[in-house]
């Protein structure tokens, strides 16, 4: 049980009725028609067991790309596939061998004149079916201008990767300049200590000097062990103060410390990102990507949604450089391993052992006293043994220099790496900040020296990896549903038809998500490919009914109305069984976004189902419209 399958558990909440609902609003519907209760029971098992597991299997299919996706957000969503999946797979078996037991137990329900109920059930449906039949073509064009406006609205919504957890914890990290001794970042976090604990809504203030936190928190991003850099967990006294803190610290430590880079940061949920919006430069010269980034970094941080812009080489550090004279040494028999060892114990000593301090093992280092090997100029005095065994002074052997160089330089690939990374401001969504940033910057890519390139890296990137590992597994679980389909209905057009209702959920999901202003992060789009699944269930409820009804002798027009008159309950109920589950979602930092996708896309996807697939399956099989009085 995890925060990932106890969601999971809350969205197969409102799908673990669904086969129960059609199983018992079967029974009582052929109790209304004078069956009696064990027929009645016996009935709903054998007409709804094939159908049902059909639909069951297709809206589990739905969550597939999820379970078999290769990437770290798919390590990390998986429960929702599995949760889900075998909650389904267990209601389904509940519903076709225990509900009906049930049914026949509890139902009361007193019998009626069959043909009244087919006849006169919600006459003002039947008319508004029958009318979207006779203007198919009106109906189906709105229908389609409906699909592309849902497809533009989605492009309008914010993106998001995934959002901050609500967990209480705060991280402060401090950098000092690159090549800071740790003493200056213990006392330098001593301060920092002093001034987070003196604020108002602080419970307490836990630091760590040279490294990361534990990793107490599994999305954590672990820097690498440095002299210079601090992290620090601010625990507040409750969420009302967390927020208070988070928008107050970030100024507050600038200015009271500008000696130092801060951060304060919320603990993230899914894969960690080091920082939200990041870019990449990368090529086989230092100085080329130096420069390359320089200009990257002016794009970025021009943007007026970010904020804390920075690259990751950091300052560069004063350097001492000694030159070997390589013929003075050739005529003293001298190597450079042996020059660099000796300069080398000069300025930090000599490693001569170690001994063990509890469960650590401390080296033993041979070196000046303090006052002189913290002294560069302590190399004049250093000395070096010839040949001969004469003392050769070390300033004999070279040329001495003080300089400049990156204190921290990454690679990938071979290749030279400068990331430029930061922050956005509150209110803005950091993949649409990058998004917009990496057009910017088509511009400089255009004129990049050759084997010079400039990626996306950070939340957006990650994002990216995540989707294409979920859609590399969507044309699978497109052909499994379009299987199950031709399995159940044994027709290739009624199946294709049922098919093509799955993305109209597009609709109501863009709408829902721009009206209530909530981000497309990955787990909101998990929720739509899963609706796809929902949909489709619910068309081929719909379509099969209106076989049946054809195949018991009823005109194709009539058919048609009297299965979206007799499966408007099923079909309504279950639909909003899954939109009620979805409520306790909303309010969810996490789950919000993917609630409200489901919430507004069944919504709207049931309406069509009810109106336009009548329309559709009309114009597909060219059904005529009755000249006489018809259902």
């Amino acid at each position: 049980l995890h925060k990932i399958s106890l969601g999971s558990l809350i969205i197969a909440l409102g799908l673990l009725v669904d086969d129960a609902i059609i199983v018992v609003e079967m029974m009582v519907c052929k109790m209304e028609e004078g069956f009696d209760r064990l027929a009645a029971s016996t009935h709903a098992f054998a007409a709804t067991a094939m159908p049902m597991l059909t639909g069951t299997l297709i809206t589990a299919i739905g969550f597939l790309p999820i379970g078999l996706a290769v990437s770290t957000v798919g390590e990390y969503t998986y429960a929702i596939f599995a949760v889900t999946t075998a909650a389904l797979l267990i209601s389904w078996f509940v519903s076709v061998y225990f509900v009906p037991y049930l049914g026949y137990r509890l139902l009361k329900t007193e019998a009626h004149a069959g043909a009244v109920i087919r006849t006169d059930h919600y006459p003002r449906l039947r008319r508004a079916v029958a009318w979207c039949i006779s203007h198919r073509w009106s109906t189906i064009g709105m229908t389609l201008s409906a699909f592309v406006l849902g497809i533009v609205g989605m492009t309008q919504v914010e993106q998001q990767f995934f959002p901050a957890s609500n967990r209480p914890e705060m991280l402060v990290d401090i950098w000092l300049p690159e090549g800071a001794s740790m003493a200056a970042s213990e006392a330098l976090v001593r301060r920092v200590d002093k001034e987070l604990r003196a604020e108002k809504g602080v419970a307490s203030v836990s630091a760590f000097v040279g490294s990361s936190v534990p990793r107490f928190y599994l999305p954590i991003e672990q820097a690498l062990p440095q002299s210079n850099f601090s992290q620090l967990i601010v625990l507040p006294e409750s969420h009302e103060a967390r927020e208070a803190l988070r928008r107050k610290l970030p100024d507050l430590l600038a200015t009271r410390f500008p000696e130092a880079r801060t951060r304060v940061q919320l603990l993230p949920n899914g894969p960690p990102v080091t920082y939200p919006v990041m870019f990449r430069v990368l090529g086989p010269n230092a100085q080329t990507v130096t420069e390359l980034a320089a200009d990257v970094e002016k794009v970025v941080h021009a943007d007026i949604a970010m904020r804390n812009t920075h690259d990751n080489w950091n300052e560069e550090v004063r350097t001492l450089v000694l030159a070997p004279d390589a013929a003075r040494m050739q005529e003293l028999g001298l190597g450079y391993t042996g020059l660099a060892a000796s300069s080398n114990a000069s300025l930090e000593g000599l490693t001569v052992g170690r001994v063990q301090d509890g469960d650590k093992l401390v080296d033993v280092v041979l070196r000046q006293p303090h006052t002189t090997y913290v002294d560069p100029a302590s190399l004049n005095g250093a000395s070096l043994s010839a040949v001969d065994g004469a003392s050769v002074p070390l300033t004999q052997l070279g040329q001495l220099s003080l300089g400049w160089e990156p204190g921290l330089v990454w690679r990938q690939n071979g290749d030279f790496a400068m990331t430029i990374q930061g922050e956005v401001i509150d209110g803005v969504q950091a993949n649409t900040v990058a998004s917009r940033i990496d057009k910017v910057l088509d511009g400089l890519r255009q004129s990049l020296p050759p084997g010079y390139h400039i990626e996306v890296a950070g939340a957006l990137a990650e994002s990216g990896k995540g989707s294409d590992s979920i859609n590399a597994n969507v044309p699978l679980m497109l052909f499994l549903m379009f299987t199950l389909l031709m399995l159940q209905l044994r027709s290739f057009s009624r199946s294709l038809l049922v098919f093509l209702t799955g993305p109209l959920g597009i609709i109501g999901a863009a709408a829902s998500m721009l009206l209530l202003g909530r981000p497309m992060g990955f787990v909101a789009m998990l929720g739509i490919i899963a609706l796809n699944g929902m949909i489709i269930r619910n068309s081929l409820i719909l379509v099969d009914q209106i076989e049946k009804e054809i195949a018991a002798g009823a005109e194709p027009w009539d058919a048609i109305i009297q299965a979206v008159a007799g499966r408007f309950r099923p079909i309504m109920l279950t639909a909003f069984a899954a939109v009620l589950a979805m409520i306790p979602l909303m309010q969810s930092t996490f789950w919000g976004p993917m609630a409200v996708a489901i919430m507004g896309g069944l919504v709207v996807a049931t309406v069509l189902t009810l109106f336009s697939l009548p329309a559709m399956y009309a114009a597909w099989f060219g059904v005529k419209i009755p000249s006489g009085p018809h259902a």
